[in-house]
């Protein structure tokens, strides 16, 4: 079984789950999936970011779209149930701190084979690597793929 951390920060659409359930074919995965709501530290950047993709109204309104804790741990359950469903282990946790070292930690517990970082773009983060995925290459000794969300 092919063993996979999947790091998100919403919840995983139907496509999501379709994208990451077939990367491997018919190999069988399993995931443990991280979960950190962007919270406070990134509402400058998803603004600038909004900016960048023309999004101007979603530049204007990001305080009002603060994702709660609850709503994380919502998320969380949500994603594992779909993934279950499509015939994949899952099991997952909400990273409220340092969601790279607890990242490196979740890889060594698990033995996984492989990181995916599923995210929206984050332009001014990842152009200076300071994604997810561009950090976590340096830490963790796994292969490190990073995929976008779909918008639905």
């Amino acid at each position: 079984m092919f063993k996979t951390v999947l790091m998100i920060e919403k919840a995983l659409s139907d496509a999501d789950v379709e994208l990451v359930t077939t990367l491997h074919g018919e190999e069988e995965v399993s995931f443990v999936v991280l979960i950190q709501p962007r919270g406070k530290q990134g509402e400058l950047l998803r603004a600038l970011d909004d900016v960048a993709l023309g999004h101007l109204d979603k530049a204007v309104h990001e305080r009002e779209e603060q994702e709660a804790p609850t709503l994380a741990g919502e998320s969380l359950q949500h994603s594992l149930r779909h993934l279950q469903q499509a015939g994949a282990e899952a099991v997952g946790e909400v990273v409220e701190e340092h969601p790279l070292d607890r990242l490196r930690e979740v890889v060594e517990e698990h033995g996984a084979d492989e990181v995916l970082v599923l995210t929206s773009p984050h332009f001014v983060e990842e152009f200076f690597h300071r994604d997810w995925a561009s950090q976590a290459r340096h830490k963790v000794g796994v292969p490190v793929l990073k995929l976008f969300a779909s918008d639905s």
